[in-house]
């Protein structure tokens, strides 16, 4: 799993319209807000984008961009925009690649099943590129607003 003040894992991943998203295109630029998540379109995750686009304009005032990522399809992220009018890109991490990066990919137990998943995690990125914040295992609840402080204050 990664920590505090690591360099964050490069990625390149495609958006919800099929364009290519480097996490080395915001270096210098605009501080990175990178949120993994299971599921488009399912209650928890619905609730995380949400409060996530309510916030959009002051993450902007912060010079911040936020970034979904679960492994759905880019088509799954646009029918999940459209459906709620996201303000944010989602990247289609098919490949399971990023989650790999990210150390989100874990073995989770429901009814005594055991699979594969994300872990619901949120990344804070600067500038330069360094992890302000490894967060793994968060609640939907609340979370964006906990972001967007904790954005604040760097």
């Amino acid at each position: 799993m990664l920590e505090k003040n690591q360099t964050a894992p490069a990625f390149s991943s495609k958006n919800q319209d099929n364009q290519l998203i480097e996490l080395s295109s915001f270096k210098g630029k605009k501080h990175v807000v990178l949120y993994f998540y299971p599921k488009d379109d399912t209650p928890g995750c619905t609730i995380e984008a949400n409060d996530f686009t309510k916030l959009a304009s002051e993450f902007e005032a912060a010079d911040t961009v936020v970034i979904g990522v679960s492994k759905d399809s880019c088509a799954s992220h646009t029918d999940f925009i459209n459906k709620f009018g996201l303000k944010l890109d989602l990247l289609a991490d098919e490949s399971g690649e990023m989650c790999e990066s990210y150390g989100v990919w874990q073995e989770k137990e429901k009814n005594g099943v055991k699979k594969m998943a994300i872990l619901r995690s949120t990344f804070i990125i600067t500038k330069d590129g360094t992890l302000a914040e490894a967060l793994y295992g968060v609640s939907h609840e609340g979370h964006a607003q906990a972001i967007l402080e904790k954005i604040q204050q760097l």
